[in-house]
């Protein structure tokens, strides 16, 4: 699909699969929700919010401070098999814990998500991705 379209596609995504990787090399997937920064378009925002969560010492956090590439996976799946398509995105992530990086985090999960905008305090830590790759696929891209 064209890069415009892969990027609409990703930006309007309700969540995706962030993959970070341990010290020792192992995959780590988890599903994240996030925004993609209307303005710069190739830096993408996810918070550790107030959802329940075993520990707030959270392993894709520290992975990231161990190596920061990371890559971000959304896609539809239809039994209708022209329909089926996937975006992926390939970056560095930091984690910011205040200043602008962090507001514009905040300010574009709220205009995403409802939740976010009710209770912007609920948002903690925010993992920030600069994009360094975008890569799609569409069944009906060879159809």
């Amino acid at each position: 699909m064209k890069e415009e379209q892969a990027r609409r596609r990703f930006a309007e995504a309700r969540v995706a699969r962030l993959a970070t990787v341990t010290p020792a090399n192992d995959p780590h997937l988890v599903p994240i929700c996030f925004a993609v920064d209307a303005v710069q378009g190739d830096t993408i925002y996810s918070a550790v919010d107030a959802k329940p969560k075993s520990t707030p010492d959270l392993k894709r956090l520290r992975n990231i401070a161990a190596n920061p590439s990371v890559t971000l996976l959304v896609d539809h799946y239809d039994d209708d098999w022209t329909n089926v398509w996937w975006v992926r995105v390939d970056g560095n992530a930091t984690v910011a814990d205040d200043g602008l990086e962090r507001d514009r985090g905040v300010e574009a999960l709220a205009a995403k998500y409802e939740q976010y905008r009710d209770a912007p305090d609920n948002l903690g830590r925010m993992v920030v991705v600069h994009v360094t790759k975008w890569t799609s696929w569409a069944y009906a891209d060879f159809g």
